[in-house]
């Protein structure tokens, strides 16, 4: 027994090194050393278990491309403005001229009208679709603006406190899809704004997602609802989503037009918990995707497998006091692991472990 312990010892060095090499990790891993009655120094259980191979890649955590927001053709002084870094939501002042307030409301169409009673468009409709959601009743949430959609209007505008018209003008309201991050501003409070549409801040959207321009090579690794674990700047794992993914290529150019690397396609993440990146803008991101994976698997440390004299690998089986060598067939490598199958091999099965 003690000659077959000191064969598969020497062919354990070299089986264990393939496999660390291959899953990019380094050192030799100690001889197995027998105990006086014969048995491994240590043992663990065959356990069934999920495996999961995972590619990293890099990514930038942030509230996506600012884009510019100008002030309405409406002369006037800048009273306020946001501080950079802080979230505007749906129903709040994004800044102030003249110290009334343009409120951002949630929608695609982009203020063009004062809105009054009498007219009719998707844009009024957009504008009861948010006073109901600001909790706002009375009127039929529909493309006409009524009496009773002024009366509501009214409403919202003395709670704003500003003048209660009940007309809606172009120039006292922000559209966006959603809330706002706010970002650096390109004038100041006090400045006076004239007829031009003027840039006033920078905007982007208020939820963090972490972009990666990934290689087309990788490309199969993603698609929309695709798992990943997200590593913070602080070293915290977060658990991630796919949420886009870019159809067309782009490739990096140099100053004479010559492709100057491998082309990527554009790929986006949302955090399952948006807290956890505590406000981080353009930070790195490390992204772990998932590039194979095996379900219900039996799996041993990988510090278990042994390769046999005979040729093959095989697991030391412990019964009581007894062992014997069992040849199993490896699968998957992953997290320290190793798929196995074999006669007699089940979970629960004793197995020894070199240390």
């Amino acid at each position: 027994m003690r000659r077959r312990l000191l064969l598969a010892a020497g062919s354990l060095v070299v089986a264990a090194g393939l496999v660390l090499a291959a899953k990019g990790f380094g050192g030799v891993s100690p001889a197995p050393v027998a105990s006086a009655d014969g048995l491994p120094p240590a043992t663990a259980k065959v356990v069934e278990a999920d495996l999961v191979q995972t590619e990293h890649v890099s990514g930038t955590l942030s509230y996506g491309t600012p884009e510019a927001l100008t002030a309405p053709a409406k002369p006037g002084t800048i009273t306020w403005l946001p501080p950079s870094g802080s979230i505007v939501k749906i129903g709040q002042p994004v800044y102030k001229i003249d110290q009334d307030p343009l409120i951002l409301l949630r929608g695609t169409i982009p203020p063009y009208r004062t809105m009054k009673v009498g007219m009719s468009g998707s844009d009024v409709k957009q504008l009861e679709q948010n006073l109901a959601a600001f909790g706002y009743t009375g009127f039929k949430v529909d493309n006409d603006f009524t009496a009773k959609t002024k009366k509501a209007v009214q409403q919202w505008q003395e709670d704003l406190g500003v003048e209660e018209t009940g007309q809606v003008d172009a120039s006292l309201i922000v559209v966006a899809p959603g809330d706002l991050h706010i970002g650096l501003p390109a004038i100041g409070v006090g400045d006076v704004v004239g007829e031009t549409n003027l840039p006033i801040l920078t905007v982007s959207g208020a939820k963090q997602k972490v972009t990666v321009a990934l290689d087309v090579a990788k490309q199969h690794l993603v698609k929309n609802g695709v798992k990943a674990t997200l590593t913070l700047p602080s070293g915290k794992a977060v658990a991630g989503t796919v949420t886009s993914v870019a159809k067309v290529a782009t490739a990096p150019e140099g100053t004479d037009g010559q492709q100057t690397g491998s082309p990527t396609i554009t790929v986006e993440l949302e955090l399952a918990d948006p807290k956890a990146a505590g406000g981080l803008d353009a930070a790195p991101v490390d992204v772990a995707l998932v590039s194979a994976e095996r379900k219900d698997v039996l799996t041993v440390p990988i510090t278990a497998l042994v390769a046999l004299a005979e040729g093959g690998y095989g697991v030391q089986v412990v019964s009581g006091t007894s062992v014997s060598y069992v040849k199993v067939q490896p699968g998957m490598f992953a997290g320290g692991k190793v798929e196995i199958s074999g006669a007699g091999i089940e979970a629960g099965t004793l197995v020894g472990v070199p240390t």
